[in-house]
């Protein structure tokens, strides 16, 4: 990728950093991309696609730095469990046999899986040395009819996020509008109501957070065309540019995505969240805003009414075992607000959010949820972190897995939050899971145990000097004599 390419992706229009400051998101620091580099982030926002052959072109090291460590589900093809490489060595690094080992390395995918398509992700080495894995990819498609998509996120380029948008780059440079949707099935128009299409960007699926989602559009005569990338299909990503509306779920890492739809094909977009009862119900209308049709205006109205009258009966009981609990969410991006408005609809109390990834936007929101003087972590080391516990008194940390074994080293109740987690908190009834999770963890009994004085702490219990001296049988004996002495007195 050329450094014009980069810097680009860097200045995008529709992110907040354009609107604080003319030069756009920050330029990569060297040592910054430790713990996630571009490669990361590409790979991370593209591998739901399930029935696509992922390879990474370089060193066997890169294929294991993203692989399957998001809880994402699929519905169908499990392809994208599948770990692919080219294993580039020192020998094919100096000969300079790049090329030829991906092209070789996509015939055996192809032969071997009968991919959809195949997606090659550029990493630092095969970069360095120049290859040119467009042209690979482009001749490999020509050759066994199946399309080779590049993605050039060669680590070095820059962080995480960088990685996110130059994968939403290549969808729409060589993926969305590849084909036209399927024709809807005979008759559903007559259901009463017209269908419309739309599209989930930055959707992931997580624990099948998804499906909980779905039904709820289904209703509504919602057709999601593609979830760019949760449960997604290859064809799908193909027909986005036939969304009528498209919604930015919890995350701006892919909004070059929903802005290019919307400069090439007028597809109006919106940023939203489905964690909270309040924030699912604005999604569903936003949805509903955009398309303009009165009918699914009034429906969705309807819908809107019926669930949160069903989840103000379901989560009564939760709301009051969890009223007033304080909790401390360390995470970033938009789950710092997003979350943060699903705690407060269960009558918890937020007493500080991490901001490490969050842009101004996503500031402003804490702001609107938690107070002007609302504290925000932009760095939390460990010993930060459990100093925060104590001093606020908070009942439980919110965050990601790398900061479980913090919070269980000082014995603080813990949940997870991130993309590691095994529980769906999206939709109303994610609702419900949320509150049952946080209700398991803060009541668990392990706490009072664990905070209970060691046995070699607590001071021992005084023994008579008979019990010492002679025994059992011997304290038996006084305490007998004792008694009948007491007796005849």
């Amino acid at each position: 990728m050329k450094p014009r390419d980069i810097s680009a992706l860097l200045d995008e229009p529709a992110c907040a950093h354009n609107q604080k400051a003319k030069s756009g998101c920050a330029r990569p620091k060297p040592g910054a991309t430790a713990g996630g580099c571009a490669f990361d982030g590409a790979q991370i926002a593209l591998l739901p696609i399930g029935d696509v052959a992922h390879i990474v072109h370089g060193s066997i090291a890169c294929a294991g730095s993203s692989w399957d460590n998001r809880g994402t589900c699929s519905s169908g093809p499990n392809l994208y469990r599948i770990g692919m490489t080219t294993d580039l060595t020192e020998q094919d690094v100096i000969m300079g046999r790049g090329e030829k080992r991906l092209f070789h390395s996509i015939k055996q995918a192809i032969d071997s899986y009968r991919p959809a398509a195949v997606f090659v992700y550029n990493t630092c080495v095969p970069a360095l040395t120049g290859d040119d894995i467009e042209t690979v990819c482009k001749e490999a498609a020509k050759r066994w009819g199946t399309p080779v998509v590049p993605i050039d996120a060669a680590g070095f380029y820059g962080t995480k996020n960088l990685g996110n948008r130059i994968a939403g780059e290549s969808m729409v440079k060589y993926v969305c509008g590849g084909r036209e949707p399927d024709a809807l099935p005979e008759g559903i128009e007559r259901e009463g109501f017209r269908v419309h299409d739309v599209c989930l960007i930055g959707e992931y699926n997580i624990a099948g957070e998804l499906w909980q989602v779905l039904p709820l559009l289904d209703e509504l005569g919602l057709r999601v065309l593609c979830t760019l990338s949760g449960d997604a299909r290859f064809r799908e990503v193909q027909t986005m540019h036939r969304s009528e509306v498209n919604m930015m779920v919890c995350s701006k890492a892919m909004i070059n995505v929903a802005r290019k739809l919307e400069e090439a094909f007028g597809t109006a977009w919106f940023e939203g969240s489905f964690y909270g009862v309040q924030d699912v119900s604005q999604a569903l209308r936003d949805f509903a805003r955009l398309i303009g049709d009165p009918d699914l205006t009034a429906r969705t109205q309807a819908l809107i009414v019926r669930e949160e009258a069903r989840m103000q009966a379901a989560l009564e009981p939760w709301r009051a075992r969890l009223a007033g609990r304080k909790v401390l969410l360390y995470t970033g991006g938009v789950k710092s607000w997003s979350v943060v408005s699903a705690l407060q609809d269960l009558g918890m109390k937020v007493v500080a959010t991490g901001t490490r990834k969050s842009t101004e936007d996503d500031k402003a929101r804490i702001r609107e949820l938690m107070g002007a003087d609302a504290l925000m972590i932009e760095e939390g080391n460990p010993r930060l972190l459990i100093d925060l516990v104590r001093r606020q008194q908070v009942d439980i940390l919110i965050a990601g897995g790398r900061n479980m074994y913090t919070a269980l080293k000082a014995r603080i109740p813990f949940l997870d939050i991130n993309q590691e987690r095994e529980f769906a908190y999206a939709g109303y009834d994610g609702m419900l899971e949320l509150a049952r999770q946080l209700c398991l963890t803060l009541e668990s009994p392990v706490w009072e145990s664990v905070r209970r004085p060691p046995p070699w702490t607590r001071p021992l219990t005084h023994q008579p000097e008979t019990a010492t001296r002679d025994g059992p049988a011997a304290l038996g004996v006084a305490s007998m004599t004792s008694a009948l002495e007491a007796s005849h007195a």
